[in-house]
């Protein structure tokens, strides 16, 4: 892959980063300086913490979900068809919708160097690339219930979990929209209507979750209303409505950006050269995106495997690792957020340099400074998790069975916050500097190479049920954890180089 970085040619992802070009005149250190992080980490959070609330509110329709459904007659058995059905849906949405990443690194840097004409192109075509994929997943959601129906789960539990996933299918367009309408607002700064939308998307989720899981019957003026109860049906139905509101309130977002900032988007869909859909615009978005979008389906794969071994091993135990891994996800969403501002920040320091207006020491102290903050947050996170797991459990169901099933799978995932924090941020790093093939190569070996064999190991023949199989993902993530930092560590360097 050939893409332009700092008005020069990149070929390549790290490893193997190759830049060539002329020297920018000036000297670049090494070594990290503590003045460079204390001037990148003011604006890292400024961007971050609207993102961080986004991605809290966009977990916590997950979290609404699994705590309305712990409160059925049979919790265990409702929580592990949701478990199923939401553990699918999302391996495939966000590992094919993944592709959308590349526009992190096309559109910050283009927005880095003071090219808006540009940034706004990106954008169309994100959209474009946004409908063609939810085809293809609306296509794939669509015999999906053909193959679930011949895992060897519990037949219970299919029957709920198989109209399940074609519920949250009816939002599969939105949400591919959305991931791309967020990508442009956050690369342009503007990561407060990210958190309203999310934040208010929950009102709506949880609104729809009350009148269509648990039914309710009303008298009005001598006439009955009533909505029968859906369960775990409706509870998809309410995520795919959410996700509906989503995509609408960041449209209007844009729109408002784009007349009070100026930036001649609705301006330029008026002039043909601007709206013209290009092949080799829609080919390197796709090329950079594709080992990133491989990477999340990587790492969320291995979940909805560990997620498909545990079913076997009963509803009590799906149940309890559904409460672990929602808890392990909402805390997942800090770091997240920080690695999306941080892919922002990297992008746009390397945008700059093409103007002489950063240097590379700008790139590595955004680089380090978010995999510090994200690794900051899960060490607390995970002394939480270690001190009060049965508390923190018991507010998904007051089942004492689940509860109980719950506690060691959440003291598993104490011991890979941090490098869960540490990996998902310097994958962020990489991303702004446009390396998405190495992660995702990484991703593959760390987890399905190393950390999958070592669960079922521990999981099956050492008889440690579904907490072998979590050993093996605090494996997996900690060995990513160390090669994903000499990733970035080797990517500084080729930036010394380079210059």
């Amino acid at each position: 892959m050939v893409m332009r970085m700092f008005g020069v040619e990149r070929v390549g992802p790290q490893p193997g980063l190759v830049f060539r070009g002329p020297r920018l005149g000036y000297a670049l250190p090494m070594r990290l300086r503590l003045n460079d992080i204390r001037s990148e980490l003011p604006p890292l959070i400024h961007l971050a913490l609207p993102l961080i609330a986004g991605e809290l509110g966009w977990i916590a329709m997950s979290l609404v979900d699994t705590i309305m459904l712990g409160h059925l007659p049979d919790s265990a058995l409702a929580m592990s068809a949701a478990a199923l059905a939401q553990v699918l849906f999302n391996t495939l949405c966000f590992g094919v919708g993944g592709v959308l990443l590349g526009l992190d690194t096309l559109i910050s840097q283009a927005l880095g160097a003071k090219e808006q004409h540009e940034a706004n192109r990106w954008l169309l075509h994100g959209l474009v690339m946004a409908v063609a994929l939810s085809a293809l997943l609306i296509g794939l959601f669509a015999v999906c219930p053909a193959l679930l129906l011949h895992l060897p789960v519990d037949r219970a539990i299919l029957a709920q979990a198989v109209p399940a996933m074609q519920g949250l299918n009816y939002g599969t367009l939105p949400l591919l929209l959305y991931f791309t309408l967020r990508r442009y607002l956050q690369a342009a700064h503007h990561g407060r209507p990210i958190a309203f939308a999310l934040i208010s998307a929950n009102l709506v989720n949880a609104a729809a979750d009350w009148l269509l899981i648990f039914g309710h019957r009303w008298q009005i003026i001598g006439h009955t209303l009533a909505i029968p109860a859906f369960g775990v049906t409706g509870s998809s139905w309410a995520t795919s409505f959410a996700r509906v509101y989503l995509m609408a309130v960041l449209l209007f977002a844009v729109w408002r950006a784009d007349r009070r900032h100026h930036y001649g988007l609705i301006a330029g869909l008026g002039q043909k050269v601007s709206r013209r859909i290009e092949f080799q615009h829609l080919r390197r978005l796709f090329l950079l995106g594709a080992p990133a979008g491989a990477s999340i389906f990587v790492e969320i794969a291995i979940f909805a495997l560990v997620t498909a071994l545990i079913a076997t091993f009963g509803r009590l135990q799906l149940a309890g690792h559904e409460v672990a891994l929602q808890c392990a996800s909402t805390t997942f969403m800090v770091p997240f957020a920080i690695s999306a501002a941080t892919s922002v920040r990297v992008g746009h320091a390397i945008g700059r340099m093409r103007t002489g207006a950063a240097t590379a020491a700008n790139v590595v102290a955004a680089g380090w400074s978010g995999v510090g903050t994200g690794a900051a947050f899960m060490l607390c996170a995970s002394v939480l998790l270690l001190t009060i797991p049965a508390q923190i459990a018991r507010l998904f169901t007051p089942d004492r069975n689940v509860i109980a099933a719950a506690v060691p799978l959440l003291l598993v995932a104490a011991g890979f916050q941090f490098f869960d924090g540490v990996q998902i941020t310097a994958t962020g790093a990489l991303r702004g500097a446009g390396n998405t093939t190495a992660p995702f190569l990484t991703q593959l070996v760390c987890y399905w190479f190393v950390g999958m064999p070592l669960g079922i190991l521990l999981g099956f023949r050492e008889k440690l049920g579904a907490a072998g199989l979590w050993l093996g993902l605090l494996i997996a993530l900690t060995c990513g954890a160390f090669a994903m930092c000499f990733l970035w560590h080797r990517t500084t360097r080729a930036l010394h180089r380079a210059a």
